[in-house]
């Protein structure tokens, strides 16, 4: 059964309590109503799952987004500030108007005509784009109300119940019921998908699978542990681009240095090294992307309740072998960070910095409640992390000092005491369809078909795990490398739609069907938007002509894509 517009009921407001509709004046709002109905539900108020929203509404459709936690924009407005954006050139639609919004609440107009210029020797990278996390969610917020998204929080997905290919109903764990025609999985972690019973993989796939290079068990000769380090320059990078964040030494991975009986030191997995290129299980380590500040105002980085300085031996160890090699260490050695306005810093991770290798392995299946204690882990090393580089006497002064400066800014998360409210989500199920996007495509030696958006930044994996290898410790996984000098590359339609026989009235915009290695260029934030967009819009597409979503004209979806700004194919700049 097909369903059209004819269908569609009108829509159904949750009212009060978990569920609140994010504008009171939303069109339908009916107050203690249990049930929703919509032609388009998003799940996921993440970047892409607004964009999707606004999309589906202004073209008509009565839409609900539905956001598991409290707020929306995901990463982008949850410390993802300084946003990897590849060639602005190749972004469009409402990505490009959300941009170009967010830069204007700091008075700078963006040049989408240009592409980025290198400095310091590193990638080509947009600082006009690093805007505080608070302006983000303000205008997502905006975005969903003036197009009349009816938004829902805390609504935790419980069950999907389907009549034979198609979701009919899902389920929220507070109780409510939503039925609409198009479904959009716009989650991080591939919640809908899953539940709806499509293919998914949390695999690394072995090279030879799909006859990739960097996927498997991967180890980076630039990330091999050594002494030999170049210093760096003003920007803290080396000649070659190589940040000094980015430092591995060959450093003793055991309690009592040399003593493998001793037992490993906190911060080291145990595991094998195992074979490059072989499948692997894994996903990327999650961090949190702090927004710190120097202000008068700011608050302390209280340490975790359970802080214990013999957790970061490891960096205390990476600390003496920096200084035995003669580098003169500040705060760049522990993270990259990058100026927002009104004296707010992005600090991004390093070797030794938010990541924390294999406790993101369990989250992608794990429950609401496992995910808020996964969260709370990861956010407790991190406060760990941050006290014992401005409080341990074994880090440098110059270390303690600078970074004794910052603190959580008052007026950011100010509902979390100015820590971030969203996990670095970088990696979770990806989902397998017909079209399965892979670095064949991402390198540009093949051209995926029904391009729906361009990728365009590089091939950048954070590191799987921290073990030991040829007896030092070494961070399996990682890659940060370009594509090759490889153009923006086209993201096919097939890879964000499930098989017909799984699910036909399905668009899946972060988990999509790509390989470990490919997905490690695809999943940045921008792009997300851009496919989430073109999803909505083929999802609207479909409800009009009551067809699955595996048959969209996709003629008359290019179109539409075209009329509403998005680049879809790349010509020589």
């Amino acid at each position: 059964m097909h369903v059209g517009r004819h269908f569609i009921l009108a829509l159904v407001l949750l009212g009060g309590g978990v569920g609140t509709a994010v504008a009171a004046d939303a069109p339908g709002r009916v107050a203690g109503a249990a049930e929703l109905t919509a032609e388009v539900c998003v799940y996921g108020g993440t970047s892409g799952g607004v964009i999707a929203a606004v999309q589906a509404a202004r073209m008509g459709k009565r839409v609900v987004l539905l956001e598991p936690g409290r707020h929306l924009g995901g990463m982008t407005a949850g410390g993802l500030s300084a946003v990897d954006i590849g060639d602005p050139r190749s972004v469009g639609g409402l990505a490009r108007e959300y941009f170009t919004r967010l830069a204007a609440t700091a008075g700078t107009k963006l040049a989408w005509d240009k592409p980025f210029v290198s400095k310091g020797g590193g990638p080509a990278t947009g600082g006009a784009f690093a805007i505080e996390p608070q302006s983000a969610e303000q205008v997502f917020d905006a975005m969903a109300k003036d197009a009349g998204v009816a938004v829902h929080f805390n609504a935790r997905l419980a069950t999907v119940r389907k009549q034979g290919a198609r979701i009919v109903e899902l389920a929220t764990a507070a109780g409510e019921k939503v039925r609409a025609g198009m479904f959009i999985d716009a989650t991080y972690e591939g919640d809908l998908l899953a539940k709806a019973g499509v293919s998914c993989t949390l695999t690394r796939e072995g090279n030879a699978k799909y006859g990739e290079t960097y996927n498997g068990i991967h180890y980076t000769e630039k990330y091999r542990p050594r002494t030999n380090h170049q210093k760096p320059g003003p920007s803290g990078r080396v000649p070659g681009g190589q940040g000094v964040w980015d430092r591995d030494l060959p450093l003793d991975p055991y309690v009592v240095a040399g003593d493998p009986k001793s037992g490993l030191l906190p911060l080291v997995q145990a595991g094998e090294p195992g074979t490059p290129g072989n499948p692997a299980p894994g996903v990327q380590a999650y961090c949190y992307r702090l927004c710190l500040t120097t202000n008068a105002d700011r608050l302390a980085i209280a340490p975790p309740p359970d802080y214990d300085p013999k957790r970061y031996e490891l960096v205390a160890r990476f600390i003496t072998g920096c200084l035995a090699m003669g580098d003169d260490m500040d705060l760049r050695w522990f993270s990259k960070y990058d100026p927002l306005p009104h004296g707010k810093w992005d600090f991004n991770t390093a070797t030794f910095g938010g990541n924390l290798p294999g406790a993101s392995w369990e989250w992608p299946e794990a429950t609401y409640a496992r995910r808020v204690e996964i969260a709370k882990a990861h956010e407790y090393y991190h406060r760990g992390l941050l006290y014992f580089l401005v409080t341990d006497p074994r880090v440098p002064a110059k270390v303690r000092e600078q970074l004794g400066r910052f603190g959580l800014p008052r007026d950011e998360f100010i509902d979390n005491g100015g820590w971030p409210h969203q996990l670095y989500i970088r990696e979770a199920r990806r989902m397998v369809s017909d079209l399965v996007m892979t670095e064949h495509h991402t390198f540009g030696r093949q051209v995926a078909p029904q391009s729906v958006g361009l990728g365009s930044y590089g091939t950048d994996t954070h590191e799987i795990r921290r073990i030991v290898k040829d007896g030092v410790v070494a961070r399996e996984g990682k890659t940060a490398g370009g594509r090759d000098g490889a153009p923006p590359y086209a993201i096919g339609y097939g890879a964000v739609v499930p098989k017909a026989a799984e699910c036909e009235n399905l668009f899946v915009t972060f988990a999509l069907s790509a390989s470990h290695t490919a997905f490690s260029s695809i999943r940045m934030e921008p792009v997300f938007m851009v496919l989430s967009q073109s999803a909505a819009t083929a999802a609207c597409l479909a409800l009009d002509a009551q067809t699955p979503v595996q048959q969209v004209d996709y003629a008359k979806l290019a179109a539409r894509l075209k009329q509403d700004g998005q680049v879809l194919e790349w010509h020589s700049k």
